[in-house]
């Protein structure tokens, strides 16, 4: 069996960071990560088009499989939550305009897959990534390394063994309560 790809992205309009790991069911490797930059001065658009081009440079170059996303975050300044949101929107268009699986995670799903607590630091997400991806170092920028998170999330996820599914127990009230 062929190892899969996952292009993990951590949604950003200044900087998008973005991973791409090989996942063969057990061993996740780390092909490439980086981040996408943006001028601060340009005007949304421009900005969103650049983002956009430069996740369908990163599809374009290793054809993954799968798309995995951090979902929006709720910021105290909404403006950021909105414009963060045409970030996502213009990613989720490339991802879906190359027919990939795309799954969404918040970002304390992430931290909980990666470290095992939802609450963890940047700092501990680093090295957790280094850690499972048997790197001498997290990757660098931060932002390159949350992308490679997202990435192992649906590495990590996808894996576990799925449970059966337990019939519906229907047990009468008045056997509950007395």
């Amino acid at each position: 069996m062929s190892p899969s790809l996952v292009l993990g992205i951590d949604p950003g309009t200044a900087v998008t960071g973005y991973g791409v790991v090989a996942f063969d069911g057990r061993i996740a490797t780390l092909v490439e990560c980086g981040v996408i930059r943006t001028t601060a001065k340009d005007p949304l658009p421009q900005r969103l088009l650049e983002i956009h081009e430069g996740v369908e440079e990163v599809l374009a170059r290793h054809r993954p499989d799968t798309m995995s996303v951090e979902d929006v975050f709720y910021a105290k300044n909404v403006r950021t939550t909105i414009v963060l949101g045409h970030a996502r929107g213009v990613i989720l268009l490339a991802a879906q305009k190359a027919a990939l699986t795309i799954c969404e995670y918040p970002p304390a799903e992430i931290k909980k897959a990666i470290t095992g607590t939802g609450a963890a630091t940047k700092e501990q997400v680093q090295f957790m990534v280094a850690r499972l991806l048997r790197l001498k170092s997290a990757p660098q920028p931060a932002d390159a390394a949350d992308g490679v998170a997202a990435a192992l999330c649906a590495c990590l996820l996808s894996s576990r063994p799925k449970l059966p599914e337990l019939p519906a127990m229907r047990i009468p009230l008045s056997k509950l309560v007395k």
